[in-house]
């Protein structure tokens, strides 16, 4: 969601602010701004829209003070304006905030009753109007922080700036990511490690309830009854520092062509070569001894869950429950003690998928966690955690890292067969190979680029498309249909094409495209006979299967792209690549900002 950044530094910090929140535009943003302390006095600079704006106001009015906040805003209380964008401000303090305070209606009535005046529709200005009466009654920063917090109910990062204080910074995290980042005779606060990496290559994490007092000799962290506490510090990992497009137009681009390398990097880490078997993490259960698996995510995280449940259900006979995360946090699931819950996150700070975490572990459960970022919140609160290694992923729309999360979670079905005794070790070593190979047909699947370009000026003349899978292909195309609409908003959907007969049917005509996922696997003949149902209502058929599957389709399509032949449990991470390249080419043909489309962030960490 939004981007926090907070420096204390020997110079001007203003640029160095900006150039922080740069690394941050992946979460997504509709405004942005700065605030400094000139001669100790609060200057802000905010802009609507893009970054480029508020440097605009920049160069025409210099910020030069050496101790600043900055901050990236996606809108959920007012408009995206200047008005509502952060720093907001008193003329005691300026702060940022990440998060929703959900109490702000009650808070905002009892200072209005007191005669304080709003100036922005947010929730945020209940903050920093709430400290300010604090200091009016003649407490210090540290002390009109302490009083605030505990009134607040919700998810929030905050970072302080206070009027006059040249060497303090105060920051607050309950639910919304913080760090802090250690320099010599400089100090940090960031929403993540990338916007630090610049900076420093040591950081803190904040835990739930924890706010730091900065100075530029250190900080001085309590918990959130108040005491002293101490957090680990640790290295940002290498690679943390990189953002570049490489020779891409978009990160998206760039992310894509990245996959043959990062999934093979992933599969590396859980498959021993040398014996073809898999390398489990350390676990403190045997799926031996587990009767069933209850997966949870979000976005196109819960169709990897989707996809994965095929896998544990065919591989390793083990029943699998798979919920959205917003529903399963608030539908009091039943479960029995002893039993393992799996959690998929790109960032391993979506506020759903974590809640529901703790949830699980509240019910006794095994908690595992699927994520990409091994120090974040997700990771530290699960008892086991399953990396998934694609590096830093800017673009929005989430392609690298989906990928690393089949590749994860397939591992991990292999593993839990043999466990439970379903699969054999010649089992095992022949999925191993089919695994191994994976990273070269995605390579293959990617020559056909300039057919998918081709076609998809086609679907971009489109007002609405339908997706087709069966089997794991099911998952795949509601995923197909997520990327087409968040990066090109065509309306799109995905269906299990089983379900066409039950009512989707009916939308099909000439003018609507029907983009069929079909590798030639058990269900392909049933599929085929899916398609020719929307052929006889002149519905237009693109269809991606393999060499095999295009011949023995024998049909009338609008395009038929082919893929490399490949074994059907490998299919969905094969047959990602191309749903990925289909939204991708749309989206850019119809002119859209592909790695930031509108009202989306990278990182869900509020509800």
């Amino acid at each position: 969601m939004c981007g926090i950044v907070g420096i204390l530094g020997r110079g001007a910090v203003a640029p160095l602010v900006v150039d922080a929140l740069k690394r941050l535009e992946y979460r997504g943003y509709d405004s942005a701004g700065v605030a400094t302390l000139e001669n100790g006095h609060l200057e802000r600079r905010r802009a609507e829209g893009k970054l480029r704006n508020l440097e605009l106001k920049l160069s025409h009015a210099p910020l030069t003070g050496a101790i600043g906040i900055g901050h990236t805003r996606w809108a959920t209380h007012g408009r995206p304006n200047e008005t509502n964008a952060h720093p907001h401000a008193t003329d005691k303090l300026a702060v940022v905030h990440n998060g929703i305070i959900e109490n702000f209606r009650a808070l905002r009535d009892d200072l209005q009753a007191k005669g304080v005046v709003f100036d922005t529709e947010t929730d945020t200005e209940v903050v920093a109007q709430l400290v300010t009466d604090e200091l009016r009654q003649g407490r210090s920063p540290t002390e009109a922080v302490a009083a605030t917090l505990p009134k607040l109910r919700g998810a929030f990062a905050l970072v302080f700036l206070f009027e006059g204080e040249e060497d303090q910074l105060i920051g607050a995290r309950h639910g919304a990511p913080l760090a802090i980042g250690y320099g010599e005779g400089e100090m940090y606060f960031g929403s993540d490690a990338l916007a630090l990496a610049p900076f420093t290559d040591e950081i803190s994490y904040l835990e739930d309830g924890d706010w730091a007092v900065l100075s530029r000799s250190g900080a001085t962290i309590r918990d959130a009854q108040g005491h002293p506490v101490e957090r680990a510090r640790q290295t940002i990992p290498a690679g943390s520092a990189v953002a570049s497009k490489g020779n891409h137009r978009h990160f998206m681009a760039k992310e894509i062509y990245e996959q043959p390398e990062v999934v093979g990097r992933t599969i590396a880490h859980y498959v021993d070569f040398s014996r073809c078997a898999v390398r489990l993490p350390e676990l403190p259960f045997s799926f031996r001894d587990v009767s069933r698996l209850s997966i949870s995510a979000c976005g196109t995280a819960y169709y990897a869950g989707l996809v994965a449940r095929y896998w544990f259900e065919r591989l390793a006979r083990l029943p699998v429950e798979i919920d959205v995360a917003s529903e399963f946090r608030y539908r009091e699931v039943p479960l029995d003690p002893g039993q393992v819950a799996l959690f998929v996150s790109q960032s391993g700070e979506t506020a759903d998928t974590l809640a529901s975490l703790r949830y699980a572990k509240d019910q006794g459960q095994h908690t595992l966690a699927v994520v990409n970022v091994p120090t974040s919140t997700m990771a530290r609160d699960s008892a086991v955690v399953a990396p998934t290694l694609a590096g830093p992923e800017i673009g929005v729309a989430s392609t690298k890292a989906f990928t690393c999360q089949l590749s994860v979670l397939l591992a991990l079905a292999i593993g839990a067969g043999r466990q439970r005794g379903t699969l054999t070790e010649a089992d095992e070593r022949r999925l191993v190979e089919v695994l191994a190979a994976v990273p070269s047909l995605m390579t293959e699947a990617l020559r056909s680029e300039g057919e998918i370009e081709t076609v998809s000026r086609e679907i971009a003349k489109a007002k609405d498309v339908l997706y087709l899978g069966r089997g794991t292909s099911y998952p795949l195309a509601l995923e197909g249909a997520l990327k087409l609409k968040e990066i090109s908003y065509i309306h799109a959907e995905g269906y299990a094409a089983g379900e066409l007969k039950h009512g989707p049917i009916a939308l099909i005509d000439e003018a609507m495209p029907v983009i069929v996922i079909a590798p030639h696997d058990a269900v392909f003949e049933k599929t085929v006979s899916n398609m020719q149902e929307v052929a006889a209502r002149g519905g237009r058929i693109l269809l991606i299967t393999d060499r095999r599957g295009a011949a023995e389709a024998a049909m009338d399509t609008m395009s038929t792209l082919v893929m490399p032949d490949c074994d059907p449990v490998v299919a969905p991470l094969v047959f990602a690549v191309p749903a990925q390249l289909l939204a991708y080419h749309t989206a850019v043909f119809m002119g859209k900002d592909v790695d930031q489309p509108r009202n989306l962030a990278k990182s869900v960490t509020v509800e």
